[in-house]
């Protein structure tokens, strides 16, 4: 396995076409484990930290495939690193400078050490693939199982730093793209029932407010519609019977907002036109685009491709923007490439960011044409 102590980041999964990606933008499985004989990371000594660091690092190298993983220690992570693997959900915290992080050259498998877990491995697919993702990261799991021993019981199962993730020590989220549920006002219902379900029905990006581009915000709703369903708990039934019941309850979600999609396109074609149209045209006839922006207009342009008042450019394409537009991403391209911006801007770096931006989406949306 490779050592890796910069923030260079490989071909990423999330530009890859994926299944169901009308609705669905990607699936995660995650697996929590704790080594035995030790504390929880919140209580390691240094020392034990290190052993706990040194340990996983070298179980990698027994997997078959160890040449495609790269290791690093966060306190070698740079600043931007740490941003992109925040962005890319493998760290819920850019501030976060205990501990390492292992990954695959493609982003598709990536592991923390010693963050809340000692051991916390998740694998990402573009589009619905929990099947793919949780098969995946159980099969690594295996293999680091002959080299590793976790701390378990035969009363609570794996043992983890919060109670609700020990059990089988897997968690499944999927990110979903909702605009006609949210044009309809029907999210809140959907959450209610997916919460009875076991699921939590989650912003993705944050609120919306009331200043957002499409004019449908309200407070509390999700930024561009754009939601996670997440299990709540890895305590209950079998690992076989957690992620049976997810891909049912994503089966529902995909339902609900392909039967608000069809009403849409009867009832509120126009106003779905307004907002893509509108979405589009800030796209292209802007210099600086902040982020809260153009995660809005990707949503716009994606609901009208979806309902077909728009032609040229694909699901996969506009999910990997959700990834491309984020701040760590484009500060690792400004970084590490040679732009000539506008004399005004060369030395205000925010403002280069968002032009870069505002570039990008341009550069992907050219070939966008009405039917």
């Amino acid at each position: 396995m490779a050592k890796k102590n910069n923030s260079a980041v490989s071909d990423a999964w999330y530009t890859s076409p994926g299944a169901s990606q009308d609705v669905v933008v990607s699936s995660c499985s995650t697996l929590r484990r704790n080594l035995a004989n030790f504390p929880f990371p919140a209580k390691l000594h240094e020392s034990e930290t290190d052993r706990i660091q040194s340990i996983m690092f070298d179980a990698f190298n027994f997997l078959p495939d160890a040449a495609e993983y790269q290791a690093v220690s966060l306190e070698r992570l740079d600043d931007v690193g740490r941003k992109i693997m925040h962005e890319r959900s493998i760290l819920d915290s850019t501030q976060a400078t205990k501990g390492g992080i292992i990954m695959r050259n493609d982003g598709r498998i990536a592991c923390t050490i010693n963050t809340d877990d000692h051991v916390v491995m998740s694998s990402y697919k573009s589009g619905l693939g929990l099947d793919e993702t949780t098969r995946s990261i159980y099969d690594i799991d295996c293999e680091l199982q002959k080299h590793v021993q976790y701390a378990a019981s035969y009363d609570f199962g794996y043992l983890t730093n919060f109670v609700l993730n020990s059990g089988s020590g897997l968690s499944l989220y999927s990110v979903i793209h909702l605009p006609a549920c949210s044009l309809l006002q029907e999210v809140g219902n959907l959450a209610q029932k997916l919460s009875e379900e076991g699921f939590d029905l989650r912003a993705r990006y944050g609120s919306g407010g009331f200043d957002n581009v499409s004019g449908y915000g309200s407070r509390g709703s999700a930024l561009g519609a754009y939601y996670r369903v997440t299990t709540k708990s890895s305590a209950g039934g079998t690992e076989v019977e957690q992620l049976a019941s997810m891909n049912a309850a994503i089966q529902e979600v995909i339902k609900a907002e392909l039967s608000a999609r069809k009403k849409c396109r009867s009832a509120r074609v126009t106003e779905i036109a307004n907002y893509t149209y509108r979405s589009l045209a800030l796209a292209k006839s802007s210099f600086f685009i902040n982020l809260k922006e153009s995660v809005d207009i990707i949503s716009g342009v994606k609901f009208g491709a979806d309902i077909g008042i728009l032609n040229g450019i694909e699901s996969s394409e506009l999910h990997a923007l959700l990834y491309r537009v984020q701040d760590g991403h484009l500060e690792y391209v400004l970084n590490t490439g040679k732009f000539k911006f506008e004399k005004d801007i060369q030395d205000n770096k925010a403002k280069q960011i968002e032009r870069l931006r505002a570039l990008i989406l341009q550069e992907s949306f050219e070939g966008i044409e009405k039917p």
